[in-house]
């Protein structure tokens, strides 16, 4: 079960990073943006000692952080 909720909070988080960045991306390329930028949002607020409770909530707004975080830099790495 946590990996398919997993997954969809990492589809959600790519797809606002794609809609924040007025950027294009299908359903993998959101699915693979959300779950970079869950791993990267979650090692953000460990770096920042940001106490989160863990919730799905807190869970998708440290992904959607680190997934807009993560599709902003790509962008101006490979453009």
């Amino acid at each position: 079960m946590g990996l398919i909720v997993s997954a969809i909070i990492g589809l959600i988080a790519g797809a606002v990073a794609h809609r924040v960045l007025n950027s294009r991306g299908g359903f993998l390329g959101s699915l693979v943006v959300g779950l970079i930028g869950a791993l990267l949002g979650g090692e953000l607020a460990s770096i920042l000692n940001l106490n989160l409770a863990g919730g799905v909530v807190d869970r998708l707004i440290v992904a959607t952080v680190g997934a807009i975080l993560f599709l902003f830099t790509w962008k101006k790495v490979f453009k």
